[in-house]
């Protein structure tokens, strides 16, 4: 009774912290009992928590006691497995270094254990309440697309592509593709299949995972299935919703000017594009050539814009794999506060 009077005291604070290719984002939302009172945004260009990152960090943390310190997980070495079953997981990774959660009894995702103990060692000075997987970002962002159709869904930040596969709630593939590692892997990607196997395998016995003191792995993606308000995102229940939708994200594209379109032909965004695209490419060969996974034939694509691409990757997918495409920008900062927000009962 006393916490719960104390709590209606006090605005609780979200702070939720990204590595980009450039620095740290830390995106901050303060919440009252009336729901979002405001948010702030910067940037640092730092690869490790330096003075003034600490500073802005502090300012929040002072205005209140129930503070929540989110991290987006950023290690190369995660993936996802379309089962929870110990004795199959070996069949699709080696995860024996890895943190293994399984979702809904259907499906798992997995992150390697010591880099959940570098991202704890790394912010020290702030402290981690949450690590989350973009895979369950990708998850929430989707989650009525994935429960009512068969579809690609693909998530994209400044450095990685995360990818998963479903059929009505049932993960078919899920990868994790690191721009610079794996596209070096794959310098002859250009319009040819993909048919070597990664090297992010590990393998781990599901009853030992490792107890991470105060950090969480988010793992319990349920609740967020709960959640009546999502966000400024319009739903696209219905086909000629979707239509709409494609018809917007068009027009939007059409209304840029003749000098900016060139500029993405000559721009780092356009070769950035590209690497996306191929390695989307070959992720995709592997689905339909590897024997393990239960492939389908995949029509439609899901992206979640969390950097501002270009035209051209849409135009990749559906020029060159003839696939149907949908792009909605993410903001990765709300998402994740928006996680956290779930995870502790808002």
């Amino acid at each position: 009774m006393f916490s719960k009077l104390l709590e209606s005291l006090y605005q609780k604070i979200f702070i939720n912290i990204m590595i980009t290719k450039h620095g740290v984002k830390v995106h901050v939302d303060t919440l009252s009992s009336k729901g979002i009172v405001g948010s702030v945004e910067e940037s640092f260009d730092t690869s490790y928590i330096d003075a003034n990152m600490v500073a802005f960090v502090e300012k929040f943390i002072k205005e209140s006691p129930f503070y929540y310190v989110s991290v987006l997980d950023f290690s190369t070495k995660q993936g996802a497995i379309p089962t929870c079953e110990r004795s199959m997981l070996t069949q699709f990774h080696d995860v024996s270094d890895c943190e293994v959660k399984c979702y809904d009894e259907r499906w798992s995702f997995f992150t390697s254990q010591a880099d959940l103990y570098e991202i704890e060692k790394l912010y020290k000075d702030i402290g981690v309440d949450f690590i989350f997987s973009p895979f369950s970002v990708l998850t929430h962002f989707f989650q009525e697309k994935i429960k009512e159709r068969m579809a690609m869904f693909v998530l994209i930040q400044e450095t990685s592509v995360t990818l998963c596969i479903f059929e009505e709630s049932q993960l078919l593939y899920g990868e994790y593709l690191d721009m610079q590692s794996d596209f070096d892997d794959n310098e002859e990607l250009v319009l040819e299949s993909g048919d070597e196997d990664e090297d992010i395998s590990f393998d781990m016995d599901l009853e030992e995972s490792i107890d991470l003191e105060d950090v969480d792995v988010i793992d319990d993606m349920d609740d967020i299935d709960d959640i009546e308000d999502f966000g400024d995102i319009e739903d696209l229940d219905s086909v000629e919703d979707i239509d709409e939708f494609s018809e917007d994200i068009e027009e939007e594209f059409y209304q840029e000017s003749e000098e900016e379109i060139e500029q993405h032909t000559t721009s780092d965004s356009f070769n950035e594009d590209y690497q996306r695209f191929s390695l989307i490419q070959t992720s995709l060969n592997k689905f339909y050539k590897d024997t393990r996974y239960e492939s389908k034939f995949v029509e439609y694509v899901y992206v979640a814009d969390g950097v501002g691409i270009s035209p051209d990757l849409k135009r990749y997918l559906e020029e060159e794999m003839f696939l149907t495409v949908y792009v909605r920008q993410a903001d990765l900062g709300a998402e994740v506060s928006t996680l956290a927000q779930v995870e502790v009962g808002l």
